[in-house]
């Protein structure tokens, strides 16, 4: 009949009623850590005395002055002699220690992934039934059902939660979680995305040569959680959006696929880092961050420096090549490098870390009523080389959960 509603019609007003209101904002940041610590500065005697290669005397030299260099003062790991005591096949090149591996970071990725997450939760300050999707990132995983489906049990999620596994991202794992998490929250009304990040360094872990030694001596355990919502928010105060992520892209430098990489053998997690990567990332930083403004409508760049950064501190080179490239003044960077010297490059959870210390540092200049930028931008690296760019903004008044 002319002018009714056709079955297209009501489809189409289905789908648009399931679009959320405004960008995605982050609702609640934490980290967590194993509690043992190692000083930056004893990691070589640590390091070499653990996998009985003092003799090497040369390469724990090398060891020490990389340590010197890193901007990191220290790092937390499962890692220990009782650990190696047990399982002595994991600083063997020569004998197969995957399944010693996969079998001890099931347990300690997982614990802590479950204290992160349940901090993020309770800061969130809704039930846990409410969140509606679930995205773990992890390097740390070899086994299926993964840590995923291990963690919505753990937690007490709906059995209906959509559940995504992304398994070895690296370095970059934190924010391409995020951004799936971005457009999951956009497009479902009403979704309420748990990303957490967990790593081990236990995986990668091995006897030092000199191909192995840089990665030997950044990276660390930890794990990070995110909740991620688009409006409308409850309106009795409950959800407080900290960052709206505005716009999100994922860029690949080509040609790059052999400078940072990662290999599951028998004998682990190989790492492939190559020293040419902090000059890659400032060839090609620029680039990304022009485009990734021009897609919210600036046909110019804005001035970098007044932006708030959330940089994944993958090293001191990498930080110190951002921050010549953009003329970006110090104080730019410092999240991320606080988060380097305290806890060195957890992968993918890092950036969780970077966006709580920024967090904390504006709560702290709001306070102090200080002006800050309204507009940042959070970076993330890992295989490919591939770089991770979300816009950020400060929350902006809107969107607030009908009566």
């Amino acid at each position: 009949m002319p002018g009714a509603a056709t079955e297209d019609d009501t489809v189409d007003s289905r789908r648009y009623t399931q679009h959320a209101q405004g960008p995605a904002a982050i609702l609640a940041i934490s980290t967590e850590n194993p509690t043992n610590i190692v000083p930056q500065d004893e990691f070589g005697g640590f390091y070499f005395g653990l996998t009985k290669c003092d003799h090497l005397t040369e390469l724990k030299e090398k060891m020490k002055r990389i340590c010197e260099k890193s901007g990191i003062e220290k790092r937390y790991m499962h890692l220990g002699d009782e650990l190696i005591r047990a399982h002595p096949e994991i600083i063997d090149k020569n004998l197969p220690s995957l399944d010693a591996r996969a079998n001890i970071a099931a347990t300690e990725v997982l614990k802590l992934a479950e204290s992160a997450a349940r901090k993020a939760i309770a800061e969130w300050g809704r039930p846990a039934t409410d969140i509606t999707h679930l995205i773990f990132s992890t390097y740390s995983g070899c086994r299926a059902p993964s840590y995923d489906l291990q963690l919505a049990s753990l937690l007490g999620l709906r059995p209906t939660i959509s559940r995504t596994i992304l398994s070895l991202h690296g370095c970059s794992g934190g924010g391409r979680a995020l951004q799936l998490a971005k457009e999951l929250a956009e497009n479902n009304r009403g979704a309420r995305v748990l990303v957490v990040c967990s790593e081990m360094i236990l995986m990668c872990i091995t006897s030092p040569d000199v191909t192995n030694i840089v990665g030997q001596t950044i990276f660390g355990d930890g794990a990070g959680a995110v909740i991620v919502g688009a409006g409308p928010f409850d309106n009795d105060g409950v959800e407080r959006p900290l960052l709206e992520m505005v716009a999100a892209s994922q860029n690949m430098i080509p040609g790059t696929e052999k400078e940072i990489g990662m290999q599951i053998t028998s004998t682990g997690i190989v790492f492939q880092l190559s020293m040419k990567v902090p000059k890659l990332i400032r060839d090609n930083i620029q680039q990304c961050l022009i485009d990734a403004f021009r897609s919210i409508g600036n046909s110019d760049p804005p001035n970098w420096n007044d932006l708030f950064w959330a940089v994944h501190p993958g090293g001191r080179a990498i930080l110190d090549s951002i921050e010549g490239t953009l003329q970006l003044q110090p104080s730019k960077l410092a999240a991320s490098r606080h988060v380097l010297r305290e806890y060195g490059n957890m992968s993918g959870a890092t950036i969780t870390f970077v966006l709580d210390e920024v967090r904390r540092r504006r709560e702290k200049e709001d306070g102090q009523q200080q002006q800050q930028p309204e507009w940042g931008v959070m970076l993330a690296f890992g295989p490919g080389i591939t770089i991770e760019t979300i816009v950020l903004r400060t929350p902006q008044p809107r969107c607030l959960k009908e009566n």
